[in-house]
């Protein structure tokens, strides 16, 4: 299978749309007389029988996701079936046919974590292990630092594809596209911008697949937040007409999407189903649950919650916290890095020990009450959607789901629900948002929309992502 390019519906003239869209004037009908004119497009009836494909629904897809917590990069190989809507067919909407998960390397990480914060650089030091290619610490710009761990990462998220291939006997020409959503390292939607990090161009060269990313901007160029993206997916993947169902990830920020009972029964319209879609952060997951525990351990995350179960919430502090001008903000809402990170939560202590001169606490009860937190900011929102309704059912995705005792506490917040993991409804937690990226190059190539404007507050829905083509 060859690799696809920019146009997927056939049904109409694929040539004259490619001439228009390069901005190509002929009067010519005839592709000889155009080839002929012009020795420049001599091959390009051969191009075009090469890449114009007739459609993109059934291929293989590759998705890749490294999330706000910064713990790695995921890697998926998926095929989604396009045939769903027929009643006869009983495959499931999308088949996992790989997946692979590899650290970031220490130096790219630590530079990356450096970019999440504003003039983070400052507090770089040399590298130790002889690199010969990175910017002077002490001379160059945040612009520097960027340009490198742009290709750093992306060199890194080539052999992770190429690994993912190798381990799942796939060659490279069977895949239409690599989703990649790249790191984000500035989310500003009040400033109406979003910058995530990544070079399409070095991946789609290292692995011979065409590659989809910069999704966000597009949303934001008609009014949205550039996030959450991954709603549309849940929408198209995991909504029942029959039961309300809450996914909510659990990365480095918490967000939740809410798939009404009706927002996929027969009688509704396919706009009125997208406009039941609600879906926002909630507020900070493991970004500040592994900060404190990396901050305090000999640990990168609390496994399975079980440094903070040890300790006692501290209710005072949990309020405070809570007063947070993000949690009252009305959806639709994004957050990131630049809200909450773990010098806002050290200058928060400060604030706390200033106010609360009694009161004594450890590190492992400031790790409690950072469990709560997410668990609170969650719950109460989603209670806003499910209280009163007794059919519900809260699916929990992302590195958040594996933390038990943090479960356990969205459970005893969540009394008219019920709360479980992806993996009830077919699909792993730590692979959907993945996934996600994998359906969401696809809408990319078939032309379709991949945001909600419910969910973004974007005026309109739009194709999202930039394709770089092999």
């Amino acid at each position: 299978m060859t690799n696809p390019a920019s146009i997927a519906d056939t049904d109409h003239n694929a040539l004259a749309d490619l001439l228009m869209n390069n901005g190509l004037n002929n009067s010519s009908d005839d592709i000889d007389d155009l080839t002929y004119d012009n020795s420049n497009y001599a091959t390009l009836t051969d191009a075009l029988e090469q890449t114009v494909f007739e459609s993109f629904d059934d291929g293989l897809y590759i998705g890749m996701m490294s999330g706000t917590s910064l713990d790695g990069m995921d890697a998926v190989l998926c095929q989604f079936n396009p045939e769903t809507s027929n009643e006869e067919n009983t495959q499931p909407p999308m088949q996992l046919l790989a997946t692979y998960s590899q650290d970031f390397p220490p130096r790219l990480r630590e530079v990356l974590l450096a970019l999440c914060q504003p003039n983070g650089i400052q507090a770089l030091t040399p590298a130790t292990d002889g690199l010969t290619n990175e910017p002077n610490c002490e001379s160059s710009s945040e612009l520097d630092w960027f340009g490198w761990a742009s290709r750093e990462y992306s060199e890194f998220a080539s052999s992770v594809v190429n690994t993912l291939l190798q381990q799942s006997n796939t060659d490279a020409e069977s895949v239409l596209a690599i989703g990649c959503h790249g790191q984000t390292v500035r989310h500003r939607p009040q400033m109406g911008f979003t910058l995530q990090l990544v070079d399409a161009n070095i991946i789609a060269e290292r692995t011979g697949i065409s590659v989809v990313s910069d999704f966000r901007r597009r949303d934001m160029a008609v009014g949205g937040q550039g996030a959450p993206l991954v709603p549309a997916f849940h929408q198209a993947l995991f909504a029942t007409p029959n039961r309300t169902r809450v996914l909510l990830n659990l990365g480095g920020i918490a967000n939740i999407t809410v798939l009404p009972a009706a927002a996929d029964s027969a009688e509704n319209k396919s706009e009125d189903k997208v406009q039941n879609v609600v879906g926002y952060d909630t507020g900070p997951a493991n970004l500040l649950l592994d900060a404190w525990t990396s901050l305090h351990t000999d640990h990168t995350y609390d496994a399975g919650g079980a440094w903070a179960q040890s300790g006692t919430i501290i209710e005072p502090l949990l309020t405070q916290l809570l007063a947070h001008p993000f949690f009252a903000q009305s959806h639709p809402k994004s957050t990131g890095r630049e809200d909450f990170n773990l010098t806002w939560l050290q200058d928060e202590l400060k604030a706390f020990e200033q106010a609360n001169p009694n009161i004594s606490y450890s590190a492992v009860d400031v790790q409690t009450t950072l469990t709560e937190l997410t668990a609170i900011s969650a719950s109460t929102q989603i209670n806003m959607f499910t209280n009163t309704d007794s059919n519900s059912s809260v699916y929990v995705c992302g590195g958040g789901a594996l933390n038990d005792y943090l479960m356990t506490q969205l459970q005893a917040h969540l009394p008219y629900c019920t709360v479980e993991t992806t993996e009830t409804l077919g699909l792993a937690p730590t692979w959907v948002e993945a996934v996600a990226f994998a359906w969401l190059a696809r809408q990319t190539l078939m032309g379709e929309t991949g945001n909600l404007p419910a969910v973004t507050g974007a005026s309109k829905g739009v194709v999202l992502g930039q394709v770089c083509f092999v």
